[in-house]
């Protein structure tokens, strides 16, 4: 099975050039976590509810003030549309990433491949146990760092 078959397709994102505060409310209106960041129709980065609270407020800024471009990752992690679920099950076990931004191949993004998306899907069982006992055995996740998987 592919990953544009189980993958979530409806994805809201933001630009660089919000403020946290705007995206922090776009984040509890559609109830997610994790907000691409594109600018000029390409992905250039992502920002998390913990990106926000760590790199932003905890350091003292203003969530009024900062823009979206100063606490977001700029080098994503992500998987192509193509790709088998087993395929990218393995990638996420081995980053330790809950998620991945789905591109096509023109690199333009189409979606978001969750664990839970990989959970109610055809991946093969035994690889989702290995990639769920890979991300739950370390505390240092990442949400997103870098480069394509």
């Amino acid at each position: 099975m592919q990953v544009k078959q189980c993958m979530t397709k409806k994805v809201t994102v933001g630009n660089p050039n919000m403020t946290l505060s705007e995206v922090a409310q776009k984040m509890r209106d559609g109830d997610f976590g994790i907000l691409p960041i594109e600018e000029n129709d390409k992905l250039v980065g992502m920002i998390t509810d913990r990106d926000i609270a760590v790199r932003a407020v905890a350091a003292g800024k203003e969530p009024a003030l900062t823009k979206v471009r100063e606490v977001m990752t700029e080098k994503v992690l992500y998987c192509f549309e193509d790709q088998t679920l087993d395929q990218v099950a393995q990638k996420l076990g081995e980053c330790k990433v809950l998620r991945f931004p789905v591109l096509n191949r023109q690199k333009r993004l189409v979606g978001i491949l969750s664990l839970n998306d990989l959970a109610k899907s055809q991946v093969n069982p035994k690889q989702l146990e290995k990639t769920m006992c890979c991300i739950s055995s370390s505390t240092n996740k990442k949400e997103g760092a870098s480069v394509q998987v």
